[in-house]
């Protein structure tokens, strides 16, 4: 069933156009279970009825219309599975909300990693990608795409990740045990700090991974969701997922907003942004696509970087915001909260599109899961062939 904001959406028209089709019979709404007294619409009344609005034009072929119950985004925030993604980074460790998103049951003893052969030294993105080939590698019936063991795999990727990531020269590796969140933690910073300040890391760590989860049809789940339809393994629908998360415009946002915080600490504010005005045109880490009137992600990681950072890099970051905001840039997005934090906890330059990769690998099996429910080979696209001028 479709709540009343996602049917108009697929329909292409406001709510108020939606009720009138309701009260002409077009359509039929049926209350929720809830006591919002929502109003739901059959998908297939819904697709029925876009079909006829088009006119009733038969076409070859057309892409796919992915009816998801993972994520749902509106402009409040995006919710899990019917819970509001801000809400479960306030009081969910990653692995709660993994298992939320694949609909399965707790497994502690899953969430081990595979033994690899000593990583060679490569970028950490490069790294990602051969931890995955190697896990698959390793995994000798990774056809089998039962659920659970769809689920069983993903899990012990995202730790062999995390496992994998190097630390600096001089420091003892990381020992892996605790949570998702500690051991990418302690390979993040793995200078010792007290405590009370680690426990501080291992939170805003955890609630970044909650964060970055999923996002519903981003373009490197996109990518995913078509290798599933071709029934693609696990490993080969993740590499789909990673090459496509590699560009600057998508899993690398988070670094350039580094950068510019870098910059701003070493030039002033009003340099940075200009400089980087004239050399790149727009703002790393400002604006987003969906979310008009402000990045609801952005707030639950700010709290934290306050929480960690220096006053001369809280000063610095809100006058760098409201530097924007009076030259009426977007507001800032979850890039640039998430370069705030890695920035502010001394963490690598890469550090965001690091935790950015291993927690999206969790909404990519989710939609992994979901795609393997559907016919198979559905996303065809036509290209329309025009000659050369």
């Amino acid at each position: 069933m479709l709540q009343s904001e996602e049917a108009a959406r697929r329909l292409g028209v406001k709510l108020p156009t939606l009720y009138a089709y309701v009260s002409r019979g077009l359509l039929v709404s049926y209350p929720s279970d809830d006591s919002r007294r929502r109003r739901l619409f059959d998908v297939d009344d819904v697709e029925q009825l876009a079909r006829r609005s088009r006119g009733s034009r038969q076409v070859e072929s057309r892409l796919a219309s992915v009816t998801t119950g993972i994520t749902q985004i509106r402009e409040d925030g995006a919710s899990f599975r019917g819970h509001p993604v801000a809400e479960l980074a306030a009081r969910s460790t990653f692995e709660e909300v993994a298992d939320l998103l694949w609909s399965a049951d707790a497994a502690p003893a899953d969430w081990e990693p595979v033994r690899l052969p000593r990583p060679p030294r490569l970028d950490t993105g490069d790294l990602l990608r051969w931890v995955t080939v190697l896990c698959g590698a390793k995994d000798r019936l990774r056809a089998d795409l039962r659920a659970e063991l769809v689920v069983r795999s993903a899990r012990r990727l995202i730790t062999t990740m995390v496992a994998a990531l190097p630390t600096p020269a001089g420091v003892s590796r990381a020992t892996d045990t605790g949570s998702t969140a500690e051991r990418l933690s302690r390979h993040l910073v793995s200078t010792p700090v007290p405590q009370a300040r680690r426990r501080q890391l291992d939170r805003t760590v955890d609630v970044a991974l909650v964060l970055m989860a999923d996002h519903e049809l981003a373009t490197s789940t996109v990518a995913v969701r078509v290798a599933a339809s071709t029934r693609a393994d696990l490993y080969d629908a993740v590499l789909a997922g990673l090459g496509t998360l590699a560009g600057p415009l998508h899993g690398g946002a988070s670094q350039l907003a580094y950068s510019l915080l870098v910059d701003a600490s070493h030039h002033g504010v009003e340099r940075a942004l200009n400089e980087c005005l004239r050399w790149q045109r727009v703002l790393p880490g400002f604006g987003h696509t969906v979310y008009k009137h402000g990045d609801p992600r952005v707030e639950p990681l700010l709290e934290c970087f306050n929480r960690l950072a220096r006053p001369d890099q809280r000063d610095l970051v809100a006058a760098l915001i409201e530097l924007a905001r009076d030259h009426d840039v977007p507001a800032p997005n979850v890039d640039l909260a998430l370069a705030a934090v890695t920035w502010a906890t001394g963490m690598p330059t890469d550090a965001g599109r690091t935790i950015f990769t291993i927690a999206r690998v969790a909404g990519w099996t989710a939609h992994y899961l979901e795609e393997l429910g559907e016919r198979p080979l559905r996303f065809r696209a036509r290209a329309v062939y025009a000659t050369a001028r």
